[in-house]
Order: structure tokens, then sequence, then C-alpha cells
């Protein structure tokens, strides 16, 4: 058994990680964490119910410039094997339509057993400390915080990005591997809501609806995703825009034009809904037009659809003339939102870009770089969709960099 001195900057997901497996392969490991406390990150995942992986893992739910990195580091640790080293730290799983959870639906288990083992390992864990630099000297690593010194034979960075900085993920991980010669594409929010430019969007903060959001950047087609929108004082949320917010990111940040077409009523064709809404203007064409969707849209984005629409609420259906309803209806099924912005890394889950993984030798995720260094997680340019992507790559870079940091001298 190996007795390398690995020294792990940060504790989160990947770090935890990182450590079991460093020490269970022999190694002397110390976890240094800037925060009061290990994964405080984790507890806030899954709507604090830790949506740890999930059983659709396939490369389509990730994204990134390389997707080649993402199919060896699932090679080596994928789905099974997460469920596996849950359960082997005596985890009761649940799968709750592919998306697995603990059973206890608490976060805090899953951050709970990561902590059980680490002590049960002997790894030394080093709270409310901040690395400031990395040297290498001969075959050493130096440490410095911004307590004191340390030295080690390997170093993991496993830092995090720089969504919720409150939680630990401040960004300092970049500027540590910039420091060994690594490139950082360009960081921006993901799986965040995103801001749009619109007077309307007081008026129908807090409606919900099932609702396709398709994304355009310089008016051309990128991506789209179906599911509970919701619409706030600002902007856009829910699943369907997370889903779709890194690239909205990337497009803002190169200052490109981006805007959201939304779908209403997915369930209906646009012939569909032409058809449905003549049908009811003969059987109810008396009603008011703030009336007369009722039963099919939230009263509130009605109201809003007839006011840009510049249709009167206090007029009958049968009164709205032919080229206004054309125009309604094309609100309902092509809603266009001009979106200016994303909301901060501080509401944003994780983060889109980091370090190129063509720098990093992705069956063992050292550094190419620098012997004895590894990265792990959000530091590097991958991220994944809603749904325990994330966590999945997290689990999986820990656990590979933890394995091969104590391999040799």
């Amino acid at each position: 058994m190996s007795s390398k001195r690995v020294i792990i900057v940060g504790g989160g997901a990947s770090g935890l990680v990182a450590a079991i497996q460093a020490a269970r392969g022999g190694g002397k490991v110390t976890i240094i964490e800037q925060k009061e406390r290990l994964g405080k990150k984790i507890l806030s995942t899954g709507n604090g119910k830790c949506n740890l992986t999930n059983e659709n893992m396939n490369l389509e739910c990730f994204r990134g410039e390389d997707m080649s990195a993402v199919s060896k580091v699932l090679e080596h640790f994928g789905y099974e094997d997460t469920l596996s080293f849950f359960e082997g730290l005596g985890v009761l799983l649940k799968n709750r339509q592919g998306y697995i959870y603990p059973i206890s639906d608490q976060a805090s288990t899953i951050l709970d057993v990561l902590c059980f083992e680490i002590k049960k390992l002997n790894v030394c864990v080093v709270l409310n400390e901040r690395v400031e630099t990395i040297k290498k000297e001969s075959n050493e690593f130096l440490i410095n915080t911004n307590k004191k010194i340390y030295t080690c034979d390997a170093v993991i960075l496993a830092t995090g990005g720089m969504a919720a900085p409150a939680l630990g993920s401040d960004g300092s991980g970049y500027r540590l591997a910039k420091s060994f010669g690594h490139t950082v594409s360009d960081v921006v929010p993901a799986l965040v809501q995103l801001v749009g430019n619109g007077k309307y969007f007081k008026q129908v903060s807090g409606v919900r609806t099932n609702a396709i959001v398709k994304l355009f950047v310089n008016g051309k087609y990128v991506v789209s995703d179906i599911g509970e929108l919701q619409l706030t004082n600002y902007g856009i949320s829910g699943i369907p825009v997370f889903q779709i917010s890194r690239y909205a990111a990337k497009a803002l940040h190169d200052e490109q034009s981006v805007y959201a077409e939304i779908d209403f009523l997915p369930t209906m064709s646009e012939k569909e809904l032409k058809n449905f809404v003549f049908t009811r203007k003969k059987q109810h064409g008396e009603r008011l037009a703030s009336e007369f969707f009722i039963g099919m849209l939230h009263s509130k984005l009605a109201s809003m659809l007839l006011r840009e629409a510049y249709i009167p609420a206090h007029i009958s259906a049968n009164e709205i003339r032919e080229d206004k309803w054309d125009k309604l209806l094309e609100f309902i099924k092509h809603f266009r939102v001009e979106i200016v912005d994303t909301n901060s890394f501080e509401q944003a889950q994780i983060c889109a870009g980091g370090v190129h993984t063509n720098e990093i030798d992705c069956n063992t995720m050292e550094s190419v770089y620098e012997k004895n260094l590894y990265l792990t997680g959000e530091l590097l340019d991958v991220d994944g969709i809603c749904g325990g992507y994330n966590l999945q790559w997290a689990w999986a870079t820990g656990y590979i960099a933890g394995r091969n940091a104590v391999k040799g001298i």
C-alpha cells in the first residue's frame, strides 16, 4: 500500500470522494476546505434531496468542448459504479423515473455517509483555510494557505467552479490551475434563470405553466427544452430554462443577440389550436376576451397575451378582429422574449467553461503539464443538464483522481 501524502483542495462532492479513494489506496490524505464545514453545496442539490445520479447516463446530457473526455470518465466510473459506491457506504437508494435519490430524500444523508467514511479512514480535515498558492519544488508540492504551509507528494484540485460562491465555489481553483500552465475557457453561469426585456413580467410573475422554450442566438435556433416554465418579475425560470441557459450565457458573454421563443400550449399544434379556438368561439363567442381563455391558460398569462396583442379585455370574443386572433394565436405558440442577461453566479447551480479537458489525462485526471497534480469536478470545462449529471461528473472525476493520486511515489 502507498503512503503517499495527498492534499485535496476543496471538500465538496468530488473532493470527498477523491479523499475516500486516496485513503482507501493507503495514502496519507488531507482535505483543505476554506468554508467552516465540508460539503455545503451537496446539501443544496436536488432541492435538498440530492439527485445523485441518473439511470439515463449518456453523452447528450453533458456539455463542453470535448465530449471524449466525458466518455473516458464515465467508462471508468459510471452510473452503476455510483450506485455501488453509495450502497457500499450504507445508503438505500430509490429510482424516481430514472432520477436516483437517497431513500431518505435528504441530501444530508449523502454528506453524512461521506463524512463518516473519511473519519473512518483517518483523513485529516482542515477547515476555514484558503489555499493561496501551490508550487512544486523537486518532487514536492508546497501549499501556502492564509495560515500555514503544507507539503505533499500529490495535489488534487477539487475547488469547484464559480457557481454559488457563498457555498465555497469562488473561482480560486482556476487561478491555481493557471499557475501550472492550464488554459481556462470563459466561465459563465449555467442552470440559471434568464433575464428578459419586457414590461409585462411583473404582470405574470408567479405563473407556472408547461411550455416549450426554444433559444435563438443571432436569429438562429440553438436548443430547446420542455417542462414547467416559471415566469418571474424579471424574466423566465424553471427546468426548461435551466437546461438551455448555458447557451444563452455563452452567447451573451460573446455579445451576441439572444431571444427565447415560448410555446405556451405544447400539447397542441398550431392547426389544432386554431381549430380549437374556432370551435370554442362558436360555442362561447359571447364571453369577454378576459374570460375566453379560462380553462385553457392561466388567467394572468391570458391577460398579458391579450394586452400584448392590443386586444381590449372588455370586448367579446366575437368582436375580436381576425388579424388580432392571428396575432394572439401566434403569441400563444411563438411568444418571443429578448434575453438580456442571466442571473448571477450566486443563483446559478453550476457554471459552464473551465479548464480545458485536453490538458487532462481523463483516464487518471492528472494534469498533462504537472505530474501528480489532478483536477476534478466543476473546475473542468464540462457541465451537465439537470438530473444528477453534474454530481455524477463530480463523483466520477473525484474517484478517478483519488485512486490514481496514490499510485507510485
